[in-house]
């Protein structure tokens, strides 16, 4: 007789599982899509090319102070005592070390800057998928790279309604 019960209560149970699942809204979001196509995503990306390009003209001002100090040490080496050679030479290094360092410091900036402006912009898109799993009763609303989908219908994918409403929440 137990064991009827259970096998009822298990049976029930399942029935209600299946019947639950068959009522939940499915949806998942490509945050990367989302991020390079909304507008704020955009702005963050031609701000971060901006910055590159200028930070790279100062590179390339001091990369051609590098080459012309090389062709003076070439073109004057036979004519310099040694130790206006070395003085040339150590003036060299020292613009290297500084170039070497605005490099780094350059890509450490552009790097810092991109990483910003990435975490505030998927907080603020996963705030607007939370908006519109509410809102339109989402079950579940995967992150279509990071959930590790292999398949799922492209009727699923609510991207360019989170791009469009992101948009325009951001205006």
């Amino acid at each position: 007789m137990k064991k009827l019960l259970i096998i009822a209560i298990i049976t029930l149970f399942a029935f209600g599982a299946v019947a639950e699942a068959a009522e939940m809204k499915i949806g998942y979001v490509d945050l990367n899509k989302a991020l390079n196509k909304s507008t704020k995503g955009e702005k963050a990306i031609t701000i971060l090319e901006d910055m590159v390009k200028s930070k790279q003209a100062v590179i390339i001002e001091k990369e051609k102070e590098i080459k012309r100090i090389d062709e003076e040490i070439a073109k004057q080496a036979s004519i310099l005592n040694p130790d206006a050679i070395k003085e040339k030479q150590i003036n060299r290094e020292k613009l290297m070390r500084d170039y070497q360092r605005m490099v780094k410091d350059s890509q450490d900036d552009v790097q810092k800057k991109r990483t910003d402006f990435m975490e505030n912009i998927v907080n603020d898109l996963r705030k607007t998928v939370a908006v519109i799993g509410k809102e339109e009763g989402y079950s579940i609303i995967f992150e279509r790279i990071a959930s590790g989908i292999l398949y799922i219908p492209e009727d699923k994918d609510l991207t360019d309604k989170l791009i469009k409403k992101f948009n325009d929440a951001s205006k």
